[in-house]
């Protein structure tokens, strides 16, 4: 299972996001070897973050589904549920957690 860092700023994402793009294509690959069908993000040492650590999360689900993946992120900070409720794309990152109809 691949974590987060504990911080995440707009500044910091291009690099974090280069850093977790290859560590999701290295994870995907060993993944689909073993014929499974999600990638698996730990979100728990998460503390420090704003509304960008919503696009870096996006993008991994994104790239996930291109690699023919589902992503699914793992103990997630309340205060990172709530950001991704009031953007709109909680839906999105947790759709296990989403109302169904």
């Amino acid at each position: 299972m691949l974590k987060l860092p504990a911080s995440i700023r707009l500044p910091e994402l291009p690099l974090i996001w280069a850093e977790l793009d290859a560590a999701l294509r290295a994870e995907a690959a060993q993944v689909n070897a073993a014929a499974g069908t999600m990638l698996r993000l730990n979100a728990v040492d998460l503390s420090e973050f704003d509304s960008g650590v919503l696009t870096l999360l996006l993008s991994a689900v994104r790239l996930s589904e291109q690699l023919g993946l589902q992503l699914q992120i793992h103990e997630v900070p309340a205060k990172l549920q709530e950001l991704a409720r009031v953007y709109g794309v909680d839906a999105a990152l947790w759709p296990e957690l989403a109302p169904q109809l």
